[in-house]
């Protein structure tokens, strides 16, 4: 297969390549590194079977020759980064989603959408399966993601119905590991970083907020896995095993042999900012004979070790 992946350089956009290449497809990457990093592609530059294109895919998207697969991956996706481009992220959910459903149509090729567990907003469901609607202000300063993501889905849904485009989208839950950045905001680069500078993990609140914690290399699997599926309804893909940030805390504590302990601190909650996450992933379980299999101190190590060259 001759794949596009939209937001190649970042986090999810690189392993993704790595997974596509490694199972003999070649891939065109595109990505204008608003928050990509080109560190992030670096080995696959000089590869007969990849091709680094940069662009705004808000802009009009232009392939020469086939394509089999177009994965739209590209947006801001931590709430530090979409809060400082809060209009590029409405962009590249609404333009640049309907261009890359566009080059789809035009090639006849499949098309995967990355959506989000955000699309759920915070949720009076608990677990969220794909049949919940939501709970998300759309005003409120979380909605620049949340909605464009809620766009892009009804978009993909859009191009389904009335021009038969044979498209998929993936639910995407809090996922980790090597090649998210250090400053992104989130809490697993915010932990380990203070972790490996010897310094007390900050925790917002009293800590009792959950969070599900998906290791990369699982993700990676289920969405290539749902690529090759028919299936055109979301699916959620993360871990459903939660827990509390003070217990994660613990743990990455733990596993960073990190004696500072935790502080607690208060903070203005953003408006919007969900108190519980976790996947209902029967219907992954069920469609694609997928869970992951990465436990959590697992996965926590192998990311640690990536981050200690950063600190």
């Amino acid at each position: 297969m001759r794949i596009l992946i939209t937001g190649v350089a970042g986090f999810l956009g690189s392993h993704l390549a790595d997974r596509f290449l490694a199972e003999g497809h070649s891939v065109i990457g595109m990505d204008n590194l608003i928050t990509g990093n080109i560190r992030n592609i670096a080995h696959l530059a000089g590869r007969d079977d990849f091709l680094f294109i940069k662009h705004d895919v808000t802009n009009y998207i232009y392939i020469d020759g086939p394509l089999d697969a177009v994965l739209h991956f590209a947006s801001p996706a931590s709430p530090i980064d979409y809060l400082r481009y809060p209009i590029q992220t409405l962009k590249v959910g609404a333009l640049g989603t309907h261009n890359a459903l566009g080059v789809a149509m035009k090639k006849d090729a499949r098309f995967l959408l990355a959506s989000t567990s955000e699309v759920y907003g915070d949720p009076l469901e608990h677990p969220q399966k794909e049949t919940y609607v939501g709970h998300v202000d759309a005003i409120g300063p979380r909605g620049v993601y949340d909605e464009a993501k809620r766009f892009a889905e009804a978009m993909t849904m859009a191009y389904h119905r009335a021009h038969q485009v044979d498209t998929r989208i993936v639910r995407i839950f809090n996922t980790y590991g090597p090649r998210m950045r250090l400053d992104d905001g989130r809490v697993v680069p915010n932990f380990i970083g203070q972790a490996l500078r010897g310094e007390q993990l900050t925790v917002y609140g009293d800590g009792t907020q959950t969070r599900s914690f998906c290791y990369v290399s699982d993700l990676i699997e289920g969405i290539y896995r749902l690529l090759m599926t028919d299936f055109h309804d979301p699916v959620n893909l993360g871990n459903p095993t939660e827990m509390n940030i003070i217990e994660f805390a613990r743990l990455v504590n733990q596993l960073t042999q990190n004696p500072a302990g935790i502080t607690f601190q208060e903070q203005a909650r953003i408006a919007g900012d969900p108190q519980q996450r976790q996947p209902d992933i029967t219907r992954a379980r069920q469609l694609l004979g997928w869970e992951p299999r990465v436990s959590l101190p697992e996965g926590l190590e192998m990311t640690i070790r990536y981050f200690r060259k950063l600190v």
